[in-house]
């Protein structure tokens, strides 16, 4: 690989970390609030959560665009008061790939939050233990497999990220060129095949690792809960 491409990889693990860890605490609260909640509106909150899943990504750039550009509610925030922008920036490619993330990591989170038995949670609460002991001494260590899936199937997910990434914040060569938008641009140039075969073998190799890494450490979470 040369010196570029391997630049490609570094700003796609970045992007892609970035991502998830700034995905993970709002898609943990979303999940609780599915998986607990009980409130009017539920099914319109989920069917938001998971809209990245079914609209054209494209769309969902377009909407990230709208919300972050200079003239935008975000975008106008963060220019006034911070003096900063996202656009055009490896940071709004991570914005848009934890978007499009979002709800792989509710759904494998949420999944793992129904399956905790909530008569333990009772149990703790009825021997004098206050809610957040009971989250974080109960509910949380039993759902950690979905959490550590989820974060590691969002991480994949952001990898692979590419039309709302390219329609947000353009292919800015060093910039934004994360694996997807990089592949792109070579097939689009004469003789990038090369270049293709070997990004591509890349990006299956990373995805593929990281599906692995979801259920090992999902598994190996979940028999370190069962000898608890």
């Amino acid at each position: 690989m040369s010196a570029e491409e391997l630049g490609i990889v570094l700003l796609s693990l970045k992007v892609g970390s970035v991502a998830v860890l700034a995905t993970l605490p709002p898609a943990f609260a979303l999940a609780w609030l599915l998986a607990r909640g009980r409130f009017p509106g539920k099914l319109l909150v989920d069917g938001l959560v998971h809209l990245p899943l079914v609209v054209p990504p494209v769309v969902t750039g377009w909407l990230l665009l709208l919300a972050f550009a200079p003239a935008g509610p975000i975008g106008g925030w963060l220019q006034g008061w911070f003096g900063v922008t996202v656009l055009f920036r490896w940071t709004g490619a991570a914005i848009a790939a934890g978007v499009m993330a979002l709800p792989l990591m509710v759904r494998a989170m949420r999944l793992s939050i129904e399956a905790v038995d909530r008569r333990l949670e009772t149990a703790a609460r009825t021997l004098g233990a206050r809610p957040w002991r009971v989250f974080w001494t109960i509910t949380l260590p039993l759902s950690l497999p979905g959490v550590i899936a989820a974060a590691v199937l969002g991480f994949a997910r952001a990898l692979g990220e590419f039309g709302a990434t390219i329609t947000f914040v353009s292919n800015v060569p060093g910039e934004t060129e994360t694996l997807p938008l990089a592949i792109y641009a070579a097939l689009q140039t004469p003789g990038g095949e090369g270049q293709v075969l070997r990004l591509a073998i890349v990006s299956v190799l990373l995805s593929l690792a990281a599906l692995i890494a979801s259920e090992l450490l999902a598994k190996r979470a979940g028999r370190g809960l069962h000898v608890l």
